[in-house]
This record gives C-alpha cells, sequence and structure tokens, in this order.
C-alpha cells in the first residue's frame, strides 16, 4: 500500500534562487534553471549533504553539530508574500529579499503543507518538505530596510505563519521557472497523542 498519496493540488515555480555566501548577503541571485542534486544546487550556500545545527535545532544538538541537511531549498508562496505585503503596506516583498531557493504560486495555505510532503515536477525531480521554515529579521534588515524604510522591522511579524517550508532532494533532476509540481501527501491521520 502506498505511503504517499499524489493529490490534485498543483503549483508553479514562478521564481529560482542562489545564495552564493550566506556570509555576505542572504538574499538570493534569480536564475531561469538549476539541477537539483543530492546536495542541493551546486555552489549554493545552502547545499551541501550534511550542514552546521543551527539554533533552530537548538533543543536537540549543540550549535555546529553536524547534521544531514534537510535545509537545501527555501520555499515560499507568492501567495503568502503578497499577504505579508499588503500587512506591511509595500508593493511587494520580493523572493530574493527573502534569500528564496524556490517561489510557487497556486498551492493554498503553503507554509503548513504537511511534513514530509513531496513536490514532484513532470521530469521526476522531487523535493521533501522538511517542515515550516520560521521567519528571522534578517530579510527585513539586510533586505527590505534599504528599500523601504521604517518597514523592514515588519517583516517578520508579517511572515509568521507564511515563511514557507525547507526541504531537500530525494531525486534528483532540473527545475526550471514554469515547471509545475504535483503535492503528494503522506497518507496518515493527524498525530493526536490526546486519543492514545
Amino acid at each position: 500500500m502506498p505511503a504517499l498519496l499524489p493529490t490534485s493540488y498543483t503549483c508553479e515555480i514562478v521564481y529560482l534562487g542562489f545564495v552564493k555566501s550566506r556570509a555576505e548577503a542572504l538574499a538570493s541571485a534569480p536564475l531561469s534553471q538549476a539541477f537539483a542534486s543530492y546536495a542541493g544546487i551546486e555552489g549554493e550556500d545552502h547545499g551541501g549533504l550534511t550542514r552546521k545545527s543551527c539554533v533552530r535545532v537548538k533543543d536537540q544538538f549543540p550549535e555546529g553539530t553536524e547534521i544531514r541537511n534537510v535545509r537545501q531549498f527555501s520555499i515560499i508562496s507568492a501567495e503568502e508574500m503578497e499577504l505579508a505585503a499588503a500587512e506591511i503596506g509595500v508593493e511587494a516583498v520580493l523572493p530574493e529579499w527573502m534569500g528564496a531557493s524556490i517561489m510557487v504560486r497556486g498551492l493554498p495555505d503553503f507554509t503548513h503543507i504537511p511534513p514530509s510532503s513531496r513536490l514532484q515536477n513532470a521530469a521526476g525531480t522531487t523535493l521533501v518538505i522538511d517542515m515550516e521554515n520560521r521567519p528571522c529579521m534578517f530579510p527585513g534588515k539586510e533586505a527590505m530596510e534599504p528599500v523601504h524604510p521604517g518597514k523592514g522591522k515588519l517583516l517578520k511579524s508579517a511572515c509568521k505563519d507564511r515563511r514557507g517550508v525547507t526541504a531537500w532532494v530525494e531525486r534528483e533532476g532540473p527545475l526550471a521557472i514554469g515547471d509545475t509540481f504535483t503535492l503528494h501527501v503522506p497518507d496518515q491521520r493527524a498525530w493526536a497523542p490526546h486519543r492514545a
């Protein structure tokens, strides 16, 4: 019996991005296409089979511990960025400001799709959703504030429940602007420990 079920939900890649060096800047540079290897996009700062643990997993590991890299991609939703922009009162929250690897359009409530879901394109390239990404102050401080003085500090709160997800490569393959992803979800009920 299959453990993952294809759904009728799809989304289109409307932005691909590449962060050369996070030490220099979080902002991503746009790409028209990329190859997603098991280590992510070659040369991208968030790539690699492993990574150093960060504050997001501080309750599991001392910071700097070598762990499996499930943050090869930062994927955001165009619709959710439009909501954040409206809340802040700016025309747009650009994906490059967010350091996004991918921005998609068409999948409702994107930030809350179930962990372990898959996004698969027609070429078979498959990304596994690790979990919700958490907002941080850096996109607002580094990217938005210089363009919209006084507004950058509002971005973190506007991105609560809208920051997208992190993901890693399950099957290698090409990615390109205009590709359609189909959402596949785990075939299981929601966790309900109170029922046990």
